[in-house]
């Protein structure tokens, strides 16, 4: 196992991640640090880096080395992305850093750094059509993809930080700013010819901290119960709620605002207002906030080479995989119990009635049923439930995400708690109650009938006849300790299901 850091310098904040990679492929951030030098702040007077911007900068990347340093990390891989790229100044301020910091920065052009955005995207988000705005400090990027196949991108040389100083010093308030900054979008955006063909179809996804600021905002006003970002849905509604409450306030009274971060206050309605031109300009309603990005794009690069050439083709699967990893979990037995899951859910539709789609929750619990070990056997199915619902799982809505947690740690010997189900009360329904009781059945008889973890079950066959079920084992060997452990959840099969359970 490799562990790497990663610098992305932008104009407005710099972040550090640490990250142990396997020869695998898989790999967990394990630490961050991010700060906020305003490095391309006060260029668009004459294009030069300014000198207090700079040493903050010097000062901000020198504590990353530090905890670089402190790790034993070989390899950093830095980059620098608009505020770098445009600078008149940009040789002397690499050569300082580089005789300051030792860290030799790789300013990425504008079409890495697109290509790097969308591949951040792609390889974490189910969602195969897509137009990507990522509002940085210093330029906007527009990345449109469809079959998840990258086909158009445009930079916009202007961010969050060169947006409002353009309009800062026009006498204006604060409303009629942001006005005047939705005007200049539109226009800038009204010159891509190519946005004109985008599939009117297509998902907006949000990149950025000025999207993870719109969502923890608005998650704070709803009292949203997950603090997962990545797949978070903001619609229309929620977003103009927010956009009219921050464009009209002074800076003091935003740095006051839950969710919104004190050192993006002053910049933050200027990339509403560009949110807000795009979503008109393009007609979109809802955008689905990523957690990832850049950075994402380039440990995909770095940890799973032939992301270069295309996507990883199941998201959701890697993703579980990668967990699976991580957290030691017996690899053949886990694809034993996802696979018995599955073949029970399939043998068992005429009962459940679910559509194919929930059979992606029972996978997610699957997966994961047994990482809760590496917390305590004991009532391991909640420690389970607890992973799902705060492991960045990528490919999967945060629906399901909370029905896969109760999937996980529903047990004979608790059934579904109250007060937990009424914390996610918008995110599930009461019918979803017998979702979570018959999938967490099945995956309970699926773990059972692994228990010597031989995989010794090679197959099921279940026949509904009268009130029972009939489940017909194909073995290779002895799976007697299998079949006791199951028929212990006869009872509860019975209660669920309405039928009794007989195993062969």
């Amino acid at each position: 196992m490799e562990r790497i850091a990663i610098i992305d310098l932008g104009s407005n904040t710099a972040r550090l991640l640490l990250i142990d990679v396997k020869e695998n492929g898989h790999f967990q951030i394990v630490d961050q640090l991010k700060e906020s030098p305003r490095l391309g702040e006060g260029m668009e007077r004459d294009g030069f880096l300014k000198p207090a911007r700079v040493q903050e900068t010097i000062k901000t990347l020198k504590m990353f080395r530090k905890l670089c340093d402190v790790n034993g990390i070989e390899r950093i891989i830095a980059v620098a992305t608009a505020a770098v790229r445009r600078a008149k100044n940009q040789r002397s301020f690499l050569d300082e850093v580089s005789a300051t910091c030792g860290i030799k920065l790789r300013v990425l052009s504008a079409e890495e750094e697109a290509v790097y955005v969308y591949r951040g995207v792609v390889n974490t988000m189910d969602i195969p059509k897509g137009i990507i705005l990522e509002i940085g400090g210093g330029s906007t990027k527009i990345v449109y993809y469809n079959r998840r196949n990258l086909l158009n991108y445009e930079t916009l040389p202007f961010g969050a930080i060169t947006l409002t100083e353009l309009f800062a010093e026009s006498g204006l308030s604060p409303a009629e700013q942001t006005e005047k900054i939705k005007e200049f979008f539109t226009e800038q955006l009204s010159h891509i010819e190519w946005l004109k063909d985008v599939d009117p179809e297509t998902q907006m996804i949000g990149v950025g901290g000025s999207f993870r600021n719109l969502c923890r905002m608005t998650k704070i006003m709803k009292k949203y119960p997950l603090k997962t970002i990545h797949n978070y849905v903001v619609n229309d509604n929620d977003f103009t709620h927010v956009f009219d409450l921050v464009k009209g306030l002074d800076l003091d009274r935003k740095k006051k605002i839950k969710g919104l971060s004190s050192d993006r206050a002053d910049i933050f309605p200027s990339a509403l207002a560009a949110i807000s031109a795009f979503k008109e300009y393009m007609n979109l309603k809802d955008i689905v906030v990523s957690g990832s990005g850049l950075r994402t794009g380039i440990i995909y690069n770095y940890a799973v080479p032939s992301t270069l050439d295309k996507p990883i083709s199941d998201v959701l699967s890697y993703s579980l995989n990668n967990l699976v990893d991580w957290f030691g979990c017996d690899q053949k037995h886990t694809e034993q119990v996802v696979n018995l899951s599955v073949q029970l859910f399939k043998q068992l539709r005429v009962l459940h009635k679910f559509p194919r789609q929930y059979l992606k929750i029972l996978k997610v619990a699957a997966y994961l049923y047994d990482t809760g070990k590496r917390v305590g056997f004991y009532n391991f199915e909640k420690h389970s439930g607890y992973v799902i619902l705060n492991s960045n799982i990528y490919g999967i809505s945060h629906r399901d995400l909370v029905l896969a947690s109760f999937v996980a740690s529903n047990t004979a010997i608790e059934d579904i708690n109250p007060f937990d189900w009424a914390r996610y009360r918008d995110l599930v329904t009461d019918e979803d109650v017998d979702v979570v009781r018959k999938m967490g059945t099945m995956l309970r008889i699926a773990n059972c009938l692994d228990r010597s973890l031989s995989s010794v079950i090679k197959g099921l066959n279940c026949d509904i006849l009268g009130d029972s079920v009939i489940m017909k084992t194909e073995v290779e060997g002895d799976a007697s300790l299998e079949i006791n452990f199951a028929l212990e959840i006869g009872a509860d099969f019975r209660k669920i299901f309405k039928k009794n359970l007989e195993i062969l």
